[in-house]
């Protein structure tokens, strides 16, 4: 006899779905759209996102697309001029010889990892995570039965190091995942460092992923590093997951991709064709644009982010409480309120920026949310005279709380 819905209690979720959580980034975009929805002006410095518009020319190769009736179905692994100029792009710049069988196109960073821990990954497995660190990496880990075992990057200024996972590996270790520029962190792993860490792993046959969706934003005097400057047998060990989103301006476009050894990625595409099956043919299209044509748009926001850092890190060591360190790439700055907390009553880095949020409006991430108690996540991705609007909030609620 079949149960009548009105009986029913609640739903019965899998033991997979129960033990993944709701992405702490969009819990804090949905409680910024709830006050939006209030007429509350809110300024967001808590999404992970570009506020440039997507260049013209990317745009105009999308409604070209569009003019040409281009939206049917793809390959799942993506449409051959998309593999060729991704392929041709990372080759030119780092030296490597990745080949169309070699490279998948997926929905965007965050597929590329999910589609490549899935791959790879059986229950009990264990997989090293550096801490903090983007708040889908354990989600995905653990929606594919693997272990988290994590490595504090906090004593060393949040510098995955050589030695760190030499430390941390265990025999039932299978997966590294790096990610460089960091998300939240902004530290960039040097090139000496990246090769001994995946010479670690593959000296005791773990794969890596190298997460490079903030490859290009890097800010001198480093330079962008890839793990495809690795010598052939390292790079053999690596998938890299990469994504237009960050560089492009081209986040709801949803383009990444995969790079790596051939027999690696066909697992990926197995997984990328029953899932989503392919990423959509208009973003591709727009794709092969933004990877071929102009990269001065690359150029000038890279150097507006710069500018933005360049204002925000002295600007946040000024706030009573507030101590934080230049980012060596990406958008983000990161910075210990331990201090703040203390002096202001505060039992957590989440009320610190609950308070924000809710007095001041204000949006920033939690940095518990990353593996990080006592430090808050600030993206620049917003204009300088929001940051700035930002900053001053931050001194009137440290101000209120001292009286």
């Amino acid at each position: 006899m079949t149960t009548p819905a009105s009986q029913w209690t609640s739903f019965p979720s899998s033991d997979r779905a129960q033990r993944t959580k709701l992405s702490s980034t969009a819990a804090v975009v949905m409680a910024a759209e709830a006050l939006r929805a209030q007429g509350v002006k809110v300024i967001d410095l808590g999404v992970g996102e570009p506020d440039f518009a997507t260049p013209d020319h990317i745009k105009q190769a999308a409604k070209s697309a569009l003019d040409e009736n281009f939206t049917k179905y793809t390959a799942s692994s993506g449409i051959l001029p998309l593999r060729q100029a991704i392929c041709d792009s990372i080759n030119a710049q780092f030296g490597s010889d990745y080949t169309l069988e070699q490279c998948c196109v997926v929905g965007g960073g965050k597929q590329a990892i999910f589609n490549a821990v899935m791959s790879l990954i059986n229950p009990g497995d264990d997989v090293l995570l550096e801490k903090p660190c983007w708040v889908s990496f354990p989600e995905i880990v653990r929606f594919a039965e693997g272990n988290v075992i994590w490595i504090d990057t906090e004593p060393t200024d949040f510098h995955l190091t050589a030695d760190q996972v030499r430390a941390a590996i265990t025999p039932k270790t299978k997966l590294l995942i790096v990610n460089s520029p960091s998300n939240p962190t902004g530290r960039v792993i040097a090139p000496d460092e990246f090769r001994k860490i995946v010479e670690i792993a593959a000296e005791r046959n773990a794969w890596v992923i190298s997460d490079e969706c903030y490859l290009q934003l890097v800010y001198p005097p480093r330079q962008p590093f890839s793990a495809a400057a690795l010598p052939t047998e390292l790079r053999s060990r690596v998938l890299i997951a990469g994504s237009l989103s960050k560089t492009y301006a081209m986040t709801g476009w949803r383009v990444g991709y995969t790079l790596g050894h051939r027999e690696w990625v066909t697992e990926v595409l197995k997984v990328q064709s029953q899932s989503a099956t392919h990423t959509s043919s208009i973003s591709q299209k727009a794709a092969v644009t933004a990877l071929t044509a102009s990269q001065v748009p690359v150029v000038e926001m890279l150097a507006e982010y710069q500018r933005r850092a360049d204002w925000l890190i002295p600007a946040l060591n000024e706030v009573p409480g507030i101590v934080c360190s230049p980012p060596e790439g990406a958008f983000y700055a990161f910075p210990n309120v331990k201090q703040l907390m203390a002096a202001g009553g505060f039992a957590s880095s989440k009320e610190v920026a609950d308070e924000l949020l809710y007095k001041y409006a204000v949006v920033v991430t939690d940095g518990a949310a990353f593996g990080a108690e006592g430090y808050l996540r600030l993206s620049y991705a917003n204009s300088l005279d929001a940051i700035q609007e930002a900053v001053s909030r931050f001194h009137e609620m440290v101000s209120a709380r001292r009286n």
